[in-house]
């Protein structure tokens, strides 16, 4: 009987109270009634929980300031800008810039209602989600999982990268 002391004590800290429904809320919406966050007093908490959320909110004040010392190294947009008009200055073919760029658009929009079309079939998504699953394990199996198709995966890499840039 006496080890039942601590946890009704403990479970009488940690109660939540419902406020009343008057008559005028109910007929007025027909959803859940709006609840108030809980309020905590500090007695409810041990000291140790005390000095945990003090730690946190010196951690979360530490993490701000280095974020605010990032945003100093960031770019200037006008620098971007220029770099941007400079290159695009610099291109032979814009016409084909163009017409790659807006085939990348239909084709990423083309793509989007094929995925959805796929989507709306009712045992398909499952499949595909089984497929996926296959290749990669196939894909860790014959790339990832010894030293030498590691190997072989970075010179295969490496060489339709020189073939993108035309180095090769």
């Amino acid at each position: 009987m006496a080890a039942a002391t601590p946890y009704a004590t403990a479970y009488t800290n940690t109660a939540v109270l419902v406020p009343r429904v008057s008559s005028t809320t109910t007929a007025r919406c027909s959803a859940l009634p709006y609840l108030p966050p809980p309020r905590l007093s500090s007695a409810s908490f041990p000291a140790s929980t005390k000095h945990f959320a003090e730690c946190r909110r010196s951690s979360l004040s530490q993490i701000r300031a280095s974020s605010s010392e990032d945003t100093s190294t960031s770019l200037d947009a006008n620098e971007l800008f220029t770099d941007l008009k400079e290159k695009w200055d610099a291109l032979e073919n814009k016409s084909t810039v163009i017409l790659y760029g807006g085939g990348a658009v239909v084709a990423v929009w083309l793509s989007s209602i094929l995925v959805g079309a796929i989507n709306s079939v009712p045992l398909l998504p499952k499949i595909m989600e089984l497929v996926g699953l296959g290749y990669t394990g196939w894909f860790v199996y014959r790339y990832l999982l010894f030293k030498s198709s590691r190997k072989e995966l970075a010179t295969d890499i490496e060489s339709l990268k020189k073939k993108i840039a035309g180095t090769e």
